[in-house]
């Protein structure tokens, strides 16, 4: 017996290895699903290690805005060029119709100024499509087209400007870095919105505890309070340590006016502001049926009602730690500008002879390289920061905002346009009132006389309105040496402001604002100091009006609408065409005091040079 199993075990060794068939099948089903899984990860994600090879592959990327919206879009990756070979993703956390243009808030992680400068980026369109079975069937229409702009925006996000679509195409924009287009290229559109200027919460900011949201399409009356009854904020955020969880809290409004409405920050943001830095906020509007009785119930209940919010894309950005010193100015000025490079040069040296130490300068979607001639004046020492604001028609908002901005770093701040030089007419030899000399720091000397006052909150000046002064064409040593003839009669005012004395409202008509109860303002005589506007400049730089004004409640020059207002020019019409003898109107009264007193004090005595003038030589 032992030996017959001795013999049994002899022929099983020396028997060949086999493998059953269904051992095999099993063996080949694997293999191909390992296949199928290496050739899927590869065509939407691209070789991990041989990114040049795998440029722009796409990603599917879905994002939950809005349960009736149909539309999609697929994001890109693009390859960040450094040493590192990452791959980086565009991020477009926001799309914004303009009239003009479409406005893309990107994220800051996506680093797109970097890549502009590094082959510059394309916009991409996707053809608008009847129904969503014909998208999935793998219709490709997509056309791409240049950024108008790449800019800095705040900490979280930069902007990207896109022309407006073509036609039959759909503003759902996305990016990517410039290439040749491949053929038959595809962009496919899933639940994303692009928000309408028209009707959007478009910026937010902290003060205190407190959140100022500002808002396009409130409707709410110029120069006027509004009843904060009918309004609430809603913050929305997710826990960094609890990423799928979304957390979203109400607020009451407690002020509102114009196009902004502040209201008190939720209970754990109270405690600890900068835990609000990146969290949306928007404003919920109550219906206009029943309102009332709405009113009587917030009266009644200290709770939030919950209402409807507007679109938004407004974040709360925590300020630096290097904005949060105290006073460190006694003297700042705020502006909002387009397309003024030329003039800012002149704008800033003479003011900063006069006494003013910081300036914030609100850039409406310039075009004409004011960065450069920014960073040339920080370079010589200016003490000059630029901050995009894309708003259009916003102004009234910029100039609240600023104030938010500068109040823990200015004791009062001058709101002035590029064209508005303060001048002191009273003769350099004698006192006046008490004010001491005009002439070097003039300007700061005299608010610095009012900071001790507990009263005096805003200083205001007359404007003088100058006109062409017989010029053909831009004077080369600058306005205020150019421009000699103007009206006879003053023209609005412009204010210098204590940020503290400043309305909780944030109210303002851009020439001043409305102040706290206690503050009053004061008229400065015309004979102590003035403001020369040069308003009415040669042809060639005065027709720019006609094609953006940046102003919420002024009406734009090509409208027929208001055209007997002090904001137009006087029997000018809505058409940007030279009237005859455009440079002899506006000039009624020759006034070469500003002229003489530029001379007098900051041409250089050698070369006659005027400091605007030597970075030109």
């Amino acid at each position: 017996m032992q030996s017959e199993q001795r013999r049994k075990r002899k022929r099983f060794l020396k028997t060949p290895f086999s493998i059953s068939s269904t051992s095999v099948f099993y063996y080949w089903i694997r293999c191909c699903a390992l296949f199928l899984f290496i050739a899927l990860f590869v065509y939407f994600n691209g070789f991990p290690y041989r990114s040049d090879l795998c440029l722009f592959k796409p990603v599917l990327t879905l994002l939950r805005q809005s349960k009736t919206s149909q539309l999609v879009a697929r994001s890109f990756k693009i390859n960040d060029l450094s040493s590192s070979k990452k791959v980086v993703p565009l991020r477009v956390e926001d799309r914004v119709l303009f009239p003009d243009h479409v406005l893309l808030l990107v994220s800051k992680r996506s680093r797109v100024s970097w890549l502009n400068l590094h082959g510059g980026l394309d916009c991409i369109y996707s053809k608008k499509l009847s129904n969503l079975s014909t998208q999935v069937k793998g219709i490709r229409n997509v056309k791409f087209l240049p950024v108008l702009s790449v800019d800095e925006y705040n900490e979280l996000q930069s902007i990207v400007r896109c022309p407006l679509p073509p036609s039959n195409y759909s503003a759902l924009v996305d990016l990517r870095k410039h290439r040749t287009a491949k053929k038959n290229e595809s962009l496919l559109i899933e639940d994303q919105r692009v928000h309408s200027w028209e009707n959007l919460v478009y910026g937010a900011a902290l003060d205190g505890k407190t959140a100022v949201v500002f808002a396009k399409g409130l409707n709410l009356r110029p120069d006027r309070v509004s009843n904060p009854a009918q309004f609430s904020c809603q913050f929305t955020w997710i826990e960094s340590t609890k990423k799928d969880n979304r957390y979203a809290r109400t607020t009451n409004a407690i002020t509102a006016a114009q196009e902004i409405v502040r209201c008190s920050l939720p209970f754990r943001l109270r405690k600890d502001p900068s835990r609000a830095h990146g969290i949306r906020v928007s404003i919920g509007i109550a219906s206009h049926h029943g309102h009332r009785d709405v009113y009587r119930e917030r009266v009644q209940s200290k709770a939030a009602i919950r209402y409807p919010p507007l679109p938004s894309v407004a974040k709360i950005i925590f300020p630096k730690f290097e904005e949060q010193g105290r006073s460190q100015y006694e003297l700042c000025v705020c502006t909002m500008l387009w397309n003024q490079a030329p003039s800012l040069r002149e704008w800033i040296m003479y003011h900063a002879w006069l006494g003013v130490e910081r300036w914030f300068i609100y850039d409406n979607n310039s075009d004409d390289n004011i960065e450069k001639v920014i960073q040339e004046l920080q370079e010589e020492n200016y003490n000059v920061s630029r901050h995009a604001w894309p708003w259009i028609k916003s102004q009234e908002a910029g100039f609240s905002h600023c104030i938010l901005k500068a109040r823990n770093i200015c004791k009062w701040v001058a709101f002035m346009d590029v064209d508005e030089f303060f001048y002191f007419p009273f003769p350099t030899t004698r006192k006046t009132s008490g004010l001491g000399y005009p002439g070097h720091h003039s300007l700061r000397s005299l608010v610095t006389k009012f900071s001790s006052s507990g009263r005096i909150g805003e200083i205001r000046t007359t404007c003088h309105s100058f006109g062409p002064s017989g010029l053909i064409s831009p004077p080369s040593q600058g306005v205020t040496v150019g421009y000699t003839c103007r009206l006879q009669s003053p023209e609005r005012h412009k204010s210098i402001v204590q940020p503290d004395a400043v309305d909780d409202t944030l109210l303002n008509v851009v020439h001043h604002f409305h102040l706290k109860s206690g503050y009053r303002y004061l008229n400065l005589p015309q004979n102590m100091a003035t403001i020369n506007h040069y308003k009415y400049q040669v042809w060639e730089v005065f027709r720019s009006k006609f094609f953006r004004r940046v102003a919420t409640y002024v009406t734009d020059w090509k409208e027929n609408q208001n055209e007997g207002s002090k904001d137009r020019a006087p029997g000018l019409g809505t058409e940007a065409i030279e009237p005859p003898k455009w440079r002899l109107q506006f000039c009624e009264v020759w006034d070469t005091g500003l002229r003489d007193f530029v001379v007098a004090n900051l041409a250089d005595p050698i070369s006659g040079l005027l400091p605007w003038e030597k970075s030109y030589v």
